[in-house]
């Protein structure tokens, strides 16, 4: 699991099958004192987050095979949940 700050929403023309239905946000990767970590990425966003949003992160594949009904989904990480 991976903290992140969401900075906004992206467009996709061209999706895998198995994103064609959902949605795709970018999110920072934030350390120690919210202090970014690494490159920002793209992530599938299945609890409806948006731009300033602090969330947490998870590559775990089960959880996107449970969101994308799928085991060919090429996507690495997804938001689990929001923090307050």
């Amino acid at each position: 699991m991976q903290p992140a700050r969401v900075l906004g929403r992206t467009h996709c023309t061209i999706k895998h099958e198995s994103l064609r239905t959902h949605r795709l946000v970018i999110a920072q990767p934030v350390g120690v004192n919210d202090v970014d970590d690494g490159a920002p990425l793209i992530v599938l966003d299945p609890v409806g987050c948006g731009p300033g949003d602090r969330v947490i992160l998870t590559s775990d594949a089960k959880a996107l095979m449970a969101i994308t009904r799928t085991k060919t989904c090429p996507a690495r990480w997804s938001v689990m949940g929001l923090i307050d």
